[in-house]
């Protein structure tokens, strides 16, 4: 039952931060509208932010965790340690460089990244100086990702996921300070934000940092010298990070492919927000969980249980995954309607979002079980099979986009987006049966297929209460009488797909109850 713990923990961290960067977006809103100071500061935000996608989340955690691991049940603490000082003297050196250069030459890095700002010298300038002042977080926060797949190695799951709830909290501190005083002006406020977000990172990579001091392993700097281990991590790490710039080149063409539409990219960019909730929150908690302790059973050469937790994380994946997105599907409009509708944003525009939520909906199942099925793979330290279905998938993703694009505009691309995770999923699946390294007996498929009938159940009694819902919202009902009948909503689906599988005994709930105290 220590595998649900730390998933539950990580994941109501994970849901913490989701949370207060809803608030911190809400307050930002407030001080930097949607001018130039809020466009110069999201555009310099994103570029550290892209090399922390590519390097820092997933990367490092895939290389570095199954040879930590390996060192530490194979050959004792002494020749993990020794291996971290290696691993991380060519990080620290690594960033150093990069943070160097980035910082003298921020100015012809920048305009790749905004070419539309070259035509508009003061928010050009306003950028590169917002860049140089955020920058410096992503070395913060790649050695928080080396210090927390420490921490995930030895079990410990909790501070490393606690850490990015920090940088929220800084931020609403700060940006609430200023909404208090009133702060006009925007531009300022950029610069204080940006400071903010340096400060958070830094809070971030200073508490798994103390974490770690409590570990009988604690990595030392020295000159970094390019061994064995070394070579095998750049070899383990490198189709890693290939496989996070395929994503961000499919993202890329996406955001392309939609501007042909007018309204497209906003009717995805707000569909995502939603479905991206659940999916942070479960697959997240899944894939920091399930690597570091599919690792330790290989290199201890503890099959039978490596297979265990690969079947607990998929009946806990599938468990959530499925009903969220029945029920994303099922009172989408409501959910769009409740959140968004006010303002210029229009019934329309609440139409058009649901319909590509629905789409995304669909494949939120296959999202969170690629982050099952990758960890058996990085665990066994093969990243370049994972990479290639990446490649695949996009290849699908871009394909599909094309041909439902002129037909069905945004929800093409969402329905693209779907298929193309289901088909990395079967992928994944299937060359581990074809490796013997999975298996799925008729009691799962019986077991899933109940699963899927429960959630479908639910989705039924949802579609009637959003009828329900439909009808007052057509007499007015104001903003707090539909997010109360929203959440009766919620609480319903709760509590129908409970009983559905308490009573098609997918699962009893005295034993939820008792996972739940464990």
């Amino acid at each position: 039952m220590g595998l649900y713990r730390n998933f539950f923990s990580v994941g109501a961290m994970t849901m913490l931060s989701r949370v207060l960067g809803f608030v911190r977006d809400m307050l930002m809103a407030n001080v930097l509208g949607t001018g130039l100071a809020a466009d110069a500061f999201f555009a310099a935000f994103r570029f550290p932010n892209l090399f922390r996608r590519l390097f820092a989340e997933g990367a490092f955690n895939s290389a570095f965790v199954p040879l930590f691991s390996g060192a530490l049940e194979q050959k004792g603490e002494k020749a993990a340690e020794h291996l971290a000082n290696h691993i991380m003297s060519w990080l620290m050196a690594l960033l150093l460089v990069v943070t160097v250069l980035a910082e003298i030459f921020m100015p012809a890095v920048m305009y790749p990244f905004v070419p539309g700002f070259a035509d508009d010298p003061e928010k050009f300038d306003l950028t590169v100086l917002l860049a140089r002042i955020c920058f410096p977080y992503l070395a913060f926060m790649s050695l928080m990702s080396a210090y927390g797949a420490m921490l995930n190695s030895f079990g410990r799951f909790i501070e490393a996921a606690f850490a990015p709830v920090l940088l929220n909290v800084v931020l609403v501190i700060l940006i609430g300070v200023l909404v208090l005083l009133a702060h006009d002006d925007q531009v300022l406020g950029a610069v204080y934000i940006s400071w903010g977000t340096l400060a958070g990172g830094a809070a971030q990579f200073a508490l798994v940092y103390w974490a770690v001091q409590s570990l009988p392993v604690k990595p030392k700097l020295s000159w970094p010298h390019f061994g064995t281990d070394v070579r095998r991590f750049w070899v383990l790490a490198l189709p890693a990070i290939l496989t996070g710039g395929i994503t961000q080149v499919n993202i890329f063409i996406g955001t392309i492919i939609a501007s042909g539409a007018a309204s497209a990219i906003s009717y995805l960019y707000y569909a995502d927000r939603l479905y991206q909730l659940p999916l942070g929150i479960i697959g997240i908690a899944v894939g920091v969980v399930l690597l570091p302790e599919l690792s330790r059973h290989l290199k201890a050469d503890r099959t039978d249980a490596a297979r265990k937790s690969l079947d607990d994380s998929l009946l806990f994946a599938m468990l959530l995954s499925v009903p969220a997105a029945v029920a994303l599907m099922a009172i989408s409009e409501p959910i769009i309607r409740v959140l968004f509708e006010r303002g210029n944003f229009s019934a329309e525009a609440t139409r058009q979002t649901a319909a590509a939520l629905v789409a995304f909906a669909a494949g939120l199942p296959a999202f969170v079980a690629i982050k099952v099925f990758q960890p058996p793979y990085f665990a066994r330290e093969d990243t370049m099979t994972p990479t290639i279905f990446a490649a695949i998938s996009v290849v699908i993703n871009v394909g599909l986009s094309l041909l439902l694009f002129p037909s069905l505009e945004h929800v093409g691309i969402a329905i693209a987006t779907s298929a193309s995770a289901w088909a990395n999923t079967l992928l994944l699946v299937g060359f581990l049966v074809r490796r013997g390294h999975y298996r799925l007996t008729l009691q799962q498929a019986s077991i899933y297929g109940r699963v899927l009938g429960a959630a479908v159940g639910m989705g039924l009694v949802l579609v009637g209460f959003g009828s329900a819902f439909e009808q007052m919202f057509a007499s007015a009902g104001g903003f707090w009488r539909e997010f109360g009948f929203l959440a009766v909503a919620v609480l319903l689906g709760l509590v129908v797909y409970a009983l559905l599988i308490h009573v098609t005994r997918v699962i009893r709930l005295n034993q939820v109850r008792a996972r739940f105290l464990r």
